[in-house]
Order: structure tokens, then sequence, then C-alpha cells
């Protein structure tokens, strides 16, 4: 199998496995497939962290209004009499205004918080560290868990406008939003190996080798952005590497030239007494007892 090493810029994102023989096409629609997965997860890990503080989503015409604004003009949020969660509510007031205040008790959030640390895990980029390969059956998996502990939590349901239900149902509104940004379409999707774009039309083989063994960085983007930045020559670490064995060469040598400063004063033609002891012909004594 060849690895693809999925980068988005400079940072690492996961590793895919594919073969030679794969057509790009099949290839591009697979990586975006599971880099946009991996964005859902964070997607729901976040919203989920807000749910277990301040309780479901209010309605979108709720929404960052005062207590008096609410009164004032006499709504009412249905879904959050409808939608308690397991255990009752405690009250915990969002200061932002998006979520009602009626968060689990500390028992459930603990429920809600631990599946969102075991979800991260599985989505990490720590995974590519470990030589882990990422696939659409374990996003599938962290999102599955995900979804299993709102139902315990919230067995009666989330409202429709809770962004969560609508990641679930597939049919978030990320419109204006800096997730919308980070996302990148099937159809839009590009990949870039060794600062050359990888043609849909051709096979994997046609840029790589026909090696199946091999290893690459590939980089996904956009279409139309151009070349993404080349990989440096050496990595991090060997940039270090050489940095540390630079220096300790340059301390080397700092200490050799110190020495050779100071070694000529051994020498004999560097002794100043040594033409006075010439002339009264004192010249090679030896102080001491006579053997």
């Amino acid at each position: 199998m060849v690895r693809l090493h999925i980068k988005k810029g400079d940072e690492s994102q996961f590793l895919f496995d594919t073969t030679v023989t794969a057509k790009l096409e099949d290839v591009i629609k697979e990586v975006a497939e599971v880099y946009n997965g991996r964005l859902k997860v964070q997607r729901m890990c976040y919203e989920m962290e807000e749910l277990a503080k301040h309780g479901v989503s209010l309605p979108p015409n709720m929404q960052g209004l005062t207590d008096e604004q609410v009164e004032d003009l006499k709504l009412v949020d249905e879904w959050g009499e409808k939608c308690q969660p397991s255990g009752g509510p405690v009250f915990n007031k969002d200061k932002i205004g998006r979520r009602n205040g009626q968060a689990p008790n500390e028992q459930m959030a603990e429920v809600i918080n631990k599946t969102i640390s075991e979800a991260r895990k599985i989505i990490s980029k720590d995974q590519a560290t470990a030589n882990v390969v990422m696939t659409m059956t374990m996003i599938k998996d962290a999102l599955d868990q995900l979804r299993g502990a709102t139902m315990i939590v919230y067995p009666m349901g989330l409202p429709p406008h809770e962004p969560i239900q609508m990641e679930i149902e597939n049919n978030e509104d990320l419109e204006g939003t800096q997730a919308s940004k980070e996302i990148i379409e099937e159809a839009a999707a590009s990949l870039w190996f060794s600062g050359k774009e990888m043609i849909r039309g051709k096979k994997l083989s046609d840029f790589i080798g026909r090696n199946e063994k091999t290893k690459i960085i590939a980089k996904i983007q956009k279409r139309g952005q151009g070349a993404p930045a080349r990989e440096p020559v050496f990595g991090e670490e060997e940039r270090k590497q050489m940095m540390a064995h630079a220096y300790r060469k340059q301390e080397e040598w700092k200490k050799l030239t110190e020495d050779s400063e100071d070694a000529y004063l051994d020498s004999g033609w560097a002794d100043t007494g040594a033409l006075k002891r010439q002339f009264h012909g004192i010249q090679n004594v030896k102080l001491g007892p006579r053997s």
C-alpha cells in the first residue's frame, strides 16, 4: 500500500493508505471526505462542550437577547421545556446568550466530556505520529460515540435548531462562519506532491511511480489557490539536531583557538630570560641536590 501523509499547509493532518493504481479522482474524493469528516467531529466536540456547560441551544430568534428583551417580546423557548437532560437540569447562564442555561448535572456532563475526549483521540493529529492510518470508519465511530452520548443525556432528543442535532442529520448551517472556510468540498479539492498538482484523470503511479511501498507527503487545498509551500529539505527534528551539532563544533573550535593562542608561551623562543642566561653561561642549569 502507498501511504500518503496528508498536510494542510505545513500542518500535519492524517495518514491515508491507497494503491499506485488508484485513480486520482477517487483518491482526492476519499482524502477530502476524511479531511472534512475530521472537521465535523471537531465541530460536534466544541458544541457538545457548550451543551455540557449551558444546556441546549436557544431558538434563533432568542439568541443574544437579554432576559428583559425576551420578556418584552413575549418569546418562549418551547423546545427548552421539552428537551430536559436526564437527572434534571442545573442552571448555568450562558453569557453570550446562545444556550438556555439548563445544563446537565455533574454526572451527565461527565458522560459528555468523557465521550468528547475519546472522539478527539480518534481523530487526533497525533495518530499520524503514531503511524495510525485515518479512515472513514474511525470517523464514523467517533460520530456514533458523540451521538450516543447525547441520546444518554437527552433521551427526549435535542431541538431541531440545535447545532449538534443539525450535524447529526447532516443539515448543519455553516454559512458565514469560520468553519465554512475550513471545509474543502470534494469537487473543489486538489492534492499536491513535490510542488506539482496531481491532476484528476490520471493514476497515482503517474506521479510517484509503481512502488507500492512508497510513502509521500501530499498537501490538500482548494483548487485555484496556487501551489502550496514546498516541504523544507530537513524536518524540524533534523534541523534541531544539526543546530545542536553546529553549536558543539563551534564551542570546540573556540576552545582550540583559545588553547592555541597561549600555546606559544611554552616554546623556548618565547622565553624572555633565555638570552640573559646565555650571556651569563647559566643555560640548562638544574636546581636541586646532585645525584
